[in-house]
């Protein structure tokens, strides 16, 4: 912000490197209060400050919520470098001169700050204020803000752990049972960066009398505490969509994947303003309720290294090949299966409760529509593989294999 006044023509803060975006614990903060006059100015202090603070405000009913914490406090007078006062103290500024105060601070270590937020009813942000006090006549301010990012690594012990979940709902149909519809899914991390794919390994299935759709996308919770209470907004980002589930069978995504977009990181460790990832992953069954399930997301801003899941998957190969069952000799490829071309086709429904109508939701505006049976095979026959190896050591060992 700049100040223009009758006597001022420039009053302003510079930062030394302007181009920096953001700044995180432990940086330094440095400058310039740049000052042109338009005629004789006396000026008897230059106090410079460094602020830094979360906001909460929004109405509830009739009552106004307001919440405030401070994360930085810093004060300081900054004087020029060849400064002379008079007899009162004061420092004459002439005009066709550029006066610049320099200034400096070192933000708090990691831990003490929050990164920069603006939301709808709060804010985390930060701002140098210089104060110009003249005597007899009020004082001038005028202010710069500048970005704080902490860095949130996804690669710790906690955010590389799995995160899985199940959920079902029971149906019914005018008092009647009408079966149910279950989810069970998993993600192997939990922490993310913008533009990271997430997979998805996911079992659906369905026992009811009505088609279903599964979905996944990613969710953002925006909470904002104030005067004791708590005010919650919540948002869709991102969807992805899967086939269409009929009476009597099940859907199984592996390695499904949702990108995530351009986000903001996680907002960790403030007091009043929390944002919160999540991936839900739902049903849509028409006439009912949703099956909804949510599994914990972090974004940050540190991208996955891949480190955590190789030394695992080595120490897990090694492991294994340290048994004593697992030598070279043993380790022989199956036999193939039979083809499905020797398995006669069945593509019949047996269930003539199985609906040709799809309900989609209805902020998708697709309608409804007519939706002709998919064709599948049965499983193939079991058939079994007999080990040569074992079955030369006599007739105390089995050797017969069976794959079903």
């Amino acid at each position: 912000m700049v100040i223009i006044t009758k006597k001022l023509n420039i009053f302003e803060i510079v930062f030394h490197d302007p181009t920096k975006a953001f700044y995180s614990s432990g940086d330094k903060v440095a400058g310039n209060i740049v000052v042109e006059v338009s005629e004789v100015t006396k000026v008897s202090s230059m106090r410079v400050f460094g602020i830094g603070c979360a906001k909460v405000e929004y109405a509830k009913g009739k009552h106004r919520c307001r919440e405030d914490i401070e994360y930085l406090k810093y004060e300081d007078t900054v004087y020029l470098d060849q400064q002379t006062r008079d007899s009162n103290g004061l420092v004459t500024l002439r005009p066709g001169n550029r006066y610049e105060y320099m200034f400096g601070f070192e933000l708090p270590h990691a831990g003490q700050l929050v990164s920069s937020y603006k939301g709808k009813f709060g804010c985390v942000q930060y701002y140098v204020r210089a104060v110009m006090e003249r005597p007899s006549q009020p004082a001038l301010q005028c202010e710069k803000h500048f970005e704080v990012e902490e860095p949130l690594d996804v690669n710790t012990p906690d955010l590389l752990a799995p995160a899985a979940g199940t959920k079902e709902k029971k149906l019914t149909c005018v008092f009647i049972p009408d079966g149910h519809v279950s989810i069970s899914a998993k993600i192997n991390r939990k922490g993310f960066c913008e533009g990271e794919d997430i997979c998805i390994n996911a079992k659906f299935e369905n026992t009811c009398s009505r088609i279903v759709v599964p979905k996944a996308a990613i969710m953002v919770k925006h909470t904002y505490q104030a005067n004791g209470r708590t005010k919650v907004l919540g948002q869709k980002l991102s969807v992805v969509r899967g086939n269409h589930i009929i009476s009597g069978m099940c859907d199984i995504w592996q390695g499904k994947t949702i990108r995530v977009p351009r986000l903001k990181p996680s907002l960790l460790g403030c007091d009043i303003i929390h944002v919160e990832y999540a991936l839900r992953i739902y049903v849509h069954i028409p006439g009912s309720d949703k099956v909804v399930l949510e599994l914990p997301l972090v974004i940050g801003n540190i991208p996955f290294n891949g480190f955590g899941s190789r030394t695992n998957s080595m120490s897990s190969q090694a492991e294994s090949l340290n048994t004593p069952s697992s030598s070279f000799g043993s380790l022989r490829l199956p036999s193939q299966p039979p083809s499905y071309s020797n398995i006669s086709r069945d593509c019949c429904i047996d269930s003539a409760l199985t609906p040709l109508l799809v309900d989609y939701d209805a902020d998708e505006e697709e309608g409804l529509f007519m939706h002709a049976p998919e064709l599948w095979y049965p499983p193939p026959p079991a058939y079994s593989e007999v080990d040569e190896d074992l079955k030369q050591q006599g007739p105390c060992s089995s050797g017969l294999l069976n794959h079903e």
